[in-house]
């Protein structure tokens, strides 16, 4: 069974981070330990939350790992919240880096071109550094467009979004893939640049017609999780865009309304099946 080390915050009750990344990435058949940066009450949107910051714990247990000569398949990076995170992010892929497991960055701390409250532009070129040391790095728009310093466009042509691939491509990374690229009215999908091949790779879908917190999260934990899998990064690209979608379809038609997050616990047998 294939091992993926996972490093995001944890929210107790909300549905992003580790708290999608963990049983998505079971479910699909491959183990996943986990390094908490944070536990947070909720998720940042509900109000009031509380927060216990686990910087300081990240070391010792990254430390611990090495003792016990663990081996990972795969790190993956999601949601860091501060410069000394990203630092120890850097060390964790020089530590754990190996010629046969990946290193898999989502550079989550931006969206609707804006970053999040907690971030400045020097953060988001701060975390290009980390996308540096990546095998495979996946960044909405948004995010793509605070790292390589490109005016932001709601409405763009697909020489803009290849234009951004190849920029961060640059940063050393061997697959670039851009999420919610949009160039028609109801559809969406995601871009990809492979540098080693020098090729572009486009899948689209049906846009949904609400939006979630969380997706994003959904979306790499699958994508990695069907890399782990043995598929490739164009087939894991489409089994995790149509997935994500497909939980949103659900929440959608849940009559409770949920405003925190997707059903994707739902949406688990679908995912089951698109790996068959």
């Amino acid at each position: 069974m294939k091992r993926i080390l996972t490093v995001q915050d944890i929210s107790c009750v909300g549905k992003c981070s580790l708290t999608v990344a963990l049983p998505i990435i079971s479910a699909m058949g491959v183990e996943c330990s986990i390094l908490p940066t944070a536990v947070l009450s909720t998720h940042t949107m509900f109000k009031n939350f509380t927060c216990k910051d686990l910087t300081s714990e990240i070391e010792p247990i990254t430390e611990h790992f090495k003792k016990e000569n663990m081996q990972f398949d795969a790190l993956y990076t999601g949601y860091l919240g501060s410069f000394e995170q990203i630092d120890l992010m850097k060390k964790l892929f020089e530590d754990f880096k190996t010629d046969s497991n990946l290193t898999f960055v989502d550079p989550s701390m931006a969206d609707n071109g804006k970053l999040y409250d907690a971030f400045d532009v020097p953060f988001a070129k701060y975390m290009a550094s980390l996308c540096a040391k990546a095998d495979i790095i996946v960044p909405n728009i948004t995010e793509a467009c605070f790292m390589t310093d490109t005016v932001y466009k709601e409405s763009y042509d697909e020489a803009y979004v290849k234009d951004l691939l190849l920029k961060l491509a640059d940063f050393g990374c061997k697959i670039a893939v851009l999420t919610g690229v949009s160039f028609t009215e109801g559809e969406t999908g995601v871009m990809a640049y492979d540098k080693e091949k020098d090729e572009f790779f486009y899948y689209r879908h049906k846009k949904q017609s609400r939006s979630y917190h969380g997706t994003g999260d959904i979306f790499s934990s699958t994508f990695i999780g069907a890399m782990m899998r043995g598929k490739t990064y164009k087939e894991a690209i489409k089994i995790a865009a149509d997935y994500t979608s497909e939980c949103i379809r659900l929440t959608i038609l849940d009559k409770s309304i949920p405003w925190y997050g997707v059903n994707f616990e739902e949406a688990i047998p679908f995912l089951l099946d698109s790996l068959k």
